[in-house]
């Protein structure tokens, strides 16, 4: 028979999966012999049944009964008995902390007629009324639903009344009063009254907990965390303790280390004369422990033991509640801390340095999502009014600007020496110069991978999406946000890590962890316990972590970042700006003469962008992906020109010749859906010379680098290969043009040759791709559209927000790897690659490379490394580390 009450004796924290974290720290508590009022928690298990049969399941009802009569028992009260009521709190309590999301009701068992017997046993009259005041107003608005604004007013009407400015001001005959307005409340609003039977308060209470996992608030909040929705919540059932006694007791919140900084000491705050709810209800301004030390002595000593018990037994910051009764302590809950990711890694260093945890514990307690907020430049929250907007926090950091709306000005106004932010409705490969000036990027439309998301990621520049508040005219060079009209110049703040845009210039606080990443300088504090976690995190790590990088800077700044190579150098970039003009005439060549010019004036450029990469990264593996997007990208818009050519024509004038031309080749190269179309090895089977002017760019960038006594390690990849023979084909073009040079030059040239493998197709026959490939590495932004049927361009703004808010989604497919569906073409693919050819290296240098979930993925599915964007890189190399530990190597720290 399945069991679902246990006694807090019978527990301990390694139940916390069915106990749920607060129950298990109360069993733990109870076992260490601290000072833990008596109860027992109802399971996880029971809260899953509850939903699975749409009742309170079968036998729960019996084993609370069994379990409150040994309560009672051990007290020598009963519930709700007349003369001295035994009274119970009933709590939450998930498996991982989610505070104040779910629903708590206190002093369980108070009724008519028990309240005067607690008045009379306690010899607290107003305290008795207090305490069912409290009951009714958290009975009805949890359990029966009412309002609970409708409480507050009333209670807020009876203070004005009586001259009160808070609570404390009302007597016990207010009290008394107030609770028979919340009676009438509750029996105008829902047609019963509030229930006097101590039972059914305590079954319905329970039941009330369970349905709150399943609340609004709470299920928001799990989505937030990446809590799994089907975990259930347990309850736990206490024997009230009393803070709300008189000037001798009240009750408090306490944490062993600072929660903000990691500073070791007692924090916290003390609240006399109340109960737990109003300390973070904020009903009267608390004071601090050291208050509490002046108020009882005792108490205060008999805390800070406790405390230091704890923090010795959990070896963690500890978040402490308690509750002091007439001079008499009481431990009502502890569990290990959350703390902000600056007090995560100072925590983590000091314990190691107490001795209390291994450098690879304290490796398990940091994450990578925090050490890229503490990268970044942050905002002073305190000097920032309400915000203007709110959008996607697409890529951290804080930046100021003058607003502008096309990429032209903000580079006009950059090369001026501005700040600027662009700011359009969503951005284009065009806007990349524009992109590259700005200190931010704000749009109106896309996700958090859409182009300007994923393109300021990767330059590590600031970058909020999906604004919808704002209106953008372009033409008008401005935005709206309701009345508020702001003009090009205008000076702006962005907040990538909230997803916040504010007006006017909100001042800066720089990261010195960046600028450990950028120089390797340390200092004292926060930098050195960064800085011995990312050693510890290298030395772990089985995972090798490469750089996306483009331009040499980027790569320079990658390897600075601790990167151990380039896993993708995107060639089409270096056609952007000027040299685009040298890809149209490519495509417009008229004959072979015409395109083996226009070849020949992009090889030296080439040439030059991959030796200064290679340089950057001598010695160490850059993996170089042949041209991938459509031509089309290269060519006007067709609407434009055509517009153009009809302008013309209507003033009766010749067309220009150019856009004419152009026009015709727009035509002839458009396609339905061009990101299933002409690009990537296509482009090489069907454009002579296009692969043959690459790899010898970059053959003859090895033999220059080779000749200057460097030590290049150049691979070639050949993108959207869904066929061995595709690849066979390209892969003898490459090796012929190696040898070419390799005879020319008399310096041999070998570069291996891999694929990316980013369709459904290469994957499933990824064992026959492996006999003419050398390497893998898995395009995962390109295999997750493939094997979705998203575009990533379109379906985000069109209706992720409502699969994320069914459930559809825990998260964005693009942000972290679908390890369901994706993640197994992946698991296939090394399977059958490495058993075609043992030893295949393979990585991965999609979006996901950064990512500290899909990092963790990538290590158990065996690949070799992860490629990202620089500014990633740190990230990706902590995760790596983390990955290796035993298990996961994650931590419940959330």
């Amino acid at each position: 028979m399945v069991r679902y009450v246990y006694d807090f004796a019978e527990g301990g924290r390694d139940l916390a999966g069915l106990l749920g974290g607060k129950g298990a720290n109360l069993a733990e508590m109870t076992r260490l012999g601290l000072p833990v009022p008596p109860g027992f928690t109802v399971t996880t298990e029971a809260c899953r049944a509850f939903f699975s049969a749409g009742s309170e399941p079968d036998g729960l009802a019996e084993e609370i009964a069994g379990h409150l009569t040994a309560l009672e028992k051990a007290a020598g009260r009963r519930l709700g008995q007349p003369d001295d009521p035994l009274l119970l709190s009933v709590r939450s309590g998930a498996r991982f902390s989610m505070p104040g999301m779910m629903e708590t009701i206190l002093d369980i068992g108070l009724g008519d007629d028990s309240v005067l017997g607690l008045a009379k046993v306690s010899g607290n009259e107003r305290f008795a009324w207090d305490s069912y005041r409290r009951l009714v107003q958290m009975f009805g608005s949890t359990v029966m639903g009412v309002g609970s604004g409708l409480f507050e007013s009333a209670l807020s009407d009876l203070k004005r009344a009586r001259g009160a400015t808070d609570d404390l001001g009302l007597d016990a005959a207010d009290l008394a009063e107030l609770v028979e307005t919340y009676k009438a409340l509750i029996r105008r609003e829902t047609g019963e009254d509030f229930p006097q039977s101590p039972g059914e308060q305590l079954r319905r209470a329970v039941l009330a907990v369970f349905e709150s996992w399943n609340g609004e608030r709470a299920r928001i909040y799990r989505r937030r965390e990446h809590i799994a929705d089907g975990l259930g919540t347990a309850v736990n059932v206490q024997t009230m303790v009393f803070g709300n006694l008189g000037s001798d007791s009240g009750s408090g919140v306490a944490f062993t280390r600072d929660p903000a900084t990691g500073r070791p000491g007692l924090y916290g705050d003390y609240l006399p004369n109340a109960q737990g709810e109003d300390v973070v209800a904020g009903i009267r301004n608390t004071v601090s422990l050291a208050d509490l030390e002046e108020l009882d002595r005792v108490s205060y000593a008999q805390l800070r033991g406790h405390m230091e018990t704890l923090e010795a037994h959990y070896r963690d910051l500890c978040d402490i509640e308690f509750t002091v009764e007439r001079g008499r302590l009481w431990m009502l809950q502890t569990r290990v801390g959350k703390r902000t990711a600056e007090a995560a890694f100072a925590i983590a260093s000091e314990l190691v340095d107490e001795s209390l945890i291994s450098p690879a514990e304290a490796l398990g307690r940091v994450a990578g999502d925090g050490l890229a907020r503490l990268m970044f430049p942050r905002f002073d929250t305190s000097a920032v009014g309400e915000a203007l907007a709110h959008g996607l926090p697409a890529s951290p950091g804080a930046a100021v600007g003058a607003a502008v709306f096309d990429s032209a000005e903000a580079v006009r106004r950059a090369a001026a020496g501005e700040q600027v932010v662009l700011v359009r409705q969503e951005t284009t490969p065009d806007d990349l110069p524009g992109m590259i000036a700005a200190q931010a990027v704000l749009t109106s439309r896309g996700g958090k991978t859409s182009h300007a998301a994923v393109v300021a990621r990767g330059m590590g520049t600031v970058c909020v999406c999906g604004a919808e508040e704002i209106a953008v005219d372009a033409e008008g060079r401005r935005f709206t946000v309701g009345e508020t009209v702001v003009a090009e110049g205008t000076v702006i703040s962005v907040d990538g890590s909230e997803g916040a845009v504010y007006l006017g210039a909100a001042p800066l606080v720089d990261s010195a962890v960046m600028r450990y990443f950028e120089t390797g300088e340390r200092s004292a504090g926060l930098v050195e316990s960064v800085a011995r976690t990312m050693e510890q995190a290298d030395r772990t790590a089985r995972l090798e972590v490469r750089a996306n990088a483009d331009t040499p800077e980027d790569a320079a700044r990658a390897r600075r970042f601790g990167a151990r190579g380039v896993g993708l150098c995107r060639t089409e970039h270096m056609f952007l700006g000027e040299r685009r003009k040298l890809v149209e005439a490519m495509i417009l060549a008229r004959d072979e003469t015409e395109r083996k010019q226009a070849l020949g004036a992009l090889l030296p450029l080439q040439r030059q962008d991959f030796i200064g990469i290679l340089e950057a990264m001598d010695g160490l593996p850059v993996t170089i992906r042949l041209i991938d997007p459509p031509l089309h990208e290269f060519l006007p818009d067709r609407t434009d020109l055509a517009v153009r050519i009809a302008a013309a024509e209507a003033r009766g004038e010749h067309p220009d010749q150019h856009d004419t031309e152009l026009l015709g080749a727009v035509n002839r190269m458009h396609e339905e859906n061009p990101m299933l179309g002409l690009r990537g090895v296509r482009l090489g089977l069907v454009v002579p010379g296009l692969v043959a002017m690459q790899v010898r760019a970059i053959a003859e960038a090895v033999v220059a680098r080779t000749r200057a006594g460097g030590s290049p390690a150049a691979e070639i990849m050949v993108p959207l290969v869904g066929a061995v023979e595709e690849l066979r084909i390209e892969r003898t073009e490459v090796e012929r043009v190696l040898a070419e040079v390799s005879e020319e030059t008399g310096v041999p040239v070998h570069c291996p040759v891999g694929t990316m493998i980013e369709l459904p197709r290469a994957a499933l026959t990824a064992g026959r791709i492996a006999a003419e490939a050398e390497f893998f590495s898995f395009g995962t932004n390109d295999l997750t559209q493939t094997t979705w049927g998203f575009s990533r361009d379109d379906v985000e703004a069109a209706f992720f927000s409502a699969y994320l808010d069914k459930g559809i989604f825990a998260t964005s497919p693009f942000e972290t790897l679908d390890r369901d569906g994706v993640g197994r073409l992946v698991r296939i693919a090394v399977d059958e690659g490495r058993a075609a050819r043992p030893g295949l290296k393979i990585g991965v240098c999609g979006e996901h490379g950064g990512d500290p979930e899909s990092v963790h993925f990538f290590h158990e599915a065996g690949l070799d490394y992860v490629s990202c964007s620089p500014f990633r890189v740190p990230v990706a190399r902590l995760e790596a580390g983390r990955a290796a530990l035993s298990g996961t190597g994650s931590s419940d720290n959330r």
